[in-house]
């Protein structure tokens, strides 16, 4: 789950990290009241879950009201195209007023977890700012990577190595000591799969502070993290996304023509995985899980269709826990209710498979049956070329 600048920031500053002042506004007046309190020179800057905002002109340098107040009327509630977003962009639905830095040098520093490595990876670099994916893409070597042995935790002379290699000495060294370990702390302690801050920044005054924060974190610890959960932001996401986790779905859409609907992760990749193979292109993820009631497969046949590229659909189901006559009614459920209109080929085995299939026979529905994965995918390609054709 990603949460805004604002949010992140809130959770550094209880870790210790320093962090600008800053208010986090909805409304113009609020917008007034923060500039008055923060005073000129400040930073406005648009709050969605995209990164790139400056290129995409959602950050401004204002010197008086009018320009602040120019600029936060322009943005609230606009769509913000960034490199980072699709052609769309996302609605601006805040801002964080900031009190300007007197920035002397940008530094990038984030902390992510390497799951091939099962450590956490600590990353920074000299060339800090908004073309550090450049940085990474062109020249690597400016990357600086050191893990964490989650046995001993981040170890004094992890933080001394990192420091070095940033040419940073004497109270600047202490300062970055104490601003790692908070970021390390917030990590661990909020089950963060990804906090970066870029850019880490030098003042003139040679302080070290955290001008930009990002922070994701694990979907599968927010049972835990009751408080970061309420910071969600349902309109950042896709609608489809929204609407699947509410039914408890793995919902991921796709830039393919084929819809999929499968019970299990495995399965579901193994689909796409074949799909691809001859000759498809999966429009999306979308996995029902294994105890799949008839509610679950109609919710997910609907979000499927709200994705007008769909042109047929793929229902692979391997029976278990999920009986296929539990499957095949969800099917017929959805399908007398949403009216389907793109082709539906329909894969069944396992528990109750035999039920499942006479289910879908003896209905009126014009439904595929397919004997196999490979038989399925087959299938739903050739009804998807079709219609393309």
């Amino acid at each position: 789950m990603k949460i805004h600048e604002y949010q992140a920031k809130e959770v550094l500053r209880s870790h210790g990290v320093a962090v600008p002042e800053g208010k986090a506004c909805f409304q113009l007046q609020q917008v007034t009241d923060a500039v008055l309190g923060i005073g000129f020179p400040c930073v406005i800057k648009a709050q969605v879950h995209a990164g790139g905002r400056g290129k995409g002109g959602g950050v401004k340098v204002v010197t008086d009201m009018s320009a602040a107040l120019n600029f936060a009327e322009n943005i609230l509630g606009a769509m913000l195209i960034t490199p980072q977003t699709t052609d769309e962009g996302q609605k601006v639905n805040s801002v964080l007023v900031e009190k300007a830095s007197q920035i002397e040098k940008e530094l990038y520093l984030s902390l992510v977890m390497d799951r091939e490595k099962g450590r956490v990876c600590i990353m920074s670099s000299l060339e800090g700012g908004m073309d550090i994916e450049e940085v990474a893409a062109a020249r690597p070597e400016k990357i600086i990577k050191e893990w964490v042995d989650p046995a001993v935790s981040l170890m004094p002379y992890k933080i001394r190595n990192i420091a070095h290699q940033l040419n940073l000495t004497g109270e600047l060294a202490k300062k970055f000591a104490h601003l790692l370990n908070g970021l390390y702390t917030a990590f661990i302690a909020s089950d963060a799969s990804l906090i970066e801050v870029n850019p880490l920044v030098i003042t003139r005054s040679q302080e070290l502070i955290a001008l930009d924060a990002k922070i994701d974190i694990d979907d599968n610890a927010l049972f835990r993290q009751k408080k970061i959960q309420e910071m969600y932001d349902p309109s950042q996401d896709d609608p489809r996304d929204v609407e699947a986790q509410y039914h408890g779905l793995s919902y991921v859409a796709l830039e393919g023509d084929i819809g999929c609907m499968v019970n299990g992760a495995g399965l579901a990749m193994a689909t796409m995985d074949i799909i691809k193979q001859v000759g498809g292109k999966p429009a999306n993820f979308l996995d029902v899980g294994g105890s799949a009631t008839q509610d679950k497969v109609k919710q997910a046949l609907k979000i499927i269709l709200q994705d007008k590229q769909v042109k047929a659909i793929f229902i692979n189901v391997f029976g278990g826990i999920a009986k296929c006559d539990v499957i095949a009614l969800g099917i017929l459920g959805a399908a007398q209710e949403l009216g389907i209109s793109v082709p539906l080929v329909v894969r069944l085995e396992g528990t109750n498979v035999e039920q499942g299939k006479e289910i879908l026979k003896n209905s009126k529905l014009s439904i595929t049956p397919a004997d196999g994965m490979l038989d399925g995918a087959q299938k739903v390609v050739a009804a998807a070329s079709a219609l393309r054709n």
